[in-house]
């Protein structure tokens, strides 16, 4: 009995071993530029801003940031806000934020808080955003607890997940 089932077994390896079949369909391309510099936004004095598509659909579970360039810093780099960013009357009441949402295929960017049409010219025209897509696990299929990650640092984000930021999508309005 021993030498039939010996002989199954090898009999069965060779069989599985040897097969080959045709080539599968390509899979689909991640995308290029994770990273998506938007130039020259301007926000209508209500508030209303723009809806920009990605270029590609995020896969589910994708996180997607938001930053708004603030400032040089002494090496020549860009200073980098995370967005929501709000500004507050002298009084620390609100004046206005700075907001972002986003679909599978765009993302939105725009003001909301009061008497808009007073926000200074500087603070609403010729702005520059910078949109980071953090590649994130399936929720559906996925049973990792939500991790709260802080986002706030543009540099740790991109270091921490490894995000080549010097192949920036750069989209001029």
């Amino acid at each position: 009995m021993k030498k039939i089932l010996t002989l199954f077994a090898v009999v069965g390896l060779f069989a599985f071993t040897g097969c080959e079949g045709p080539e599968g369909p390509p899979g689909e391309d991640a995308p290029l530029a994770p990273v998506i510099d938007v130039n020259n936004v301007n926000f209508a004095l209500n508030g209303d801003g723009e809806v920009i598509d990605f270029g590609f659909t995020l896969f589910p579970g994708d996180v997607v940031l938001a930053y708004r360039a603030t400032g040089v810093a002494t090496n020549g780099g860009t200073i980098w806000t995370q967005i929501p960013e709000s500004h507050y009357y002298d009084d620390g009441t609100l004046f206005f934020t700075y907001k972002f949402n986003f679909t599978r295929v765009d993302f939105e960017l725009y003001l909301e808080g009061f008497e808009l049409n007073t926000v200074p010219t500087d603070m609403r025209t010729n702005q520059k955003f910078r949109i980071v897509v953090v590649p994130g696990a399936n929720p559906a299929i996925s049973n990792k607890s939500v991790n709260k990650e802080n986002y706030s640092d543009y540099n740790a984000v991109i270091k921490k997940y490894n995000i080549d930021d010097s192949k920036v999508k750069t989209i001029n309005l």
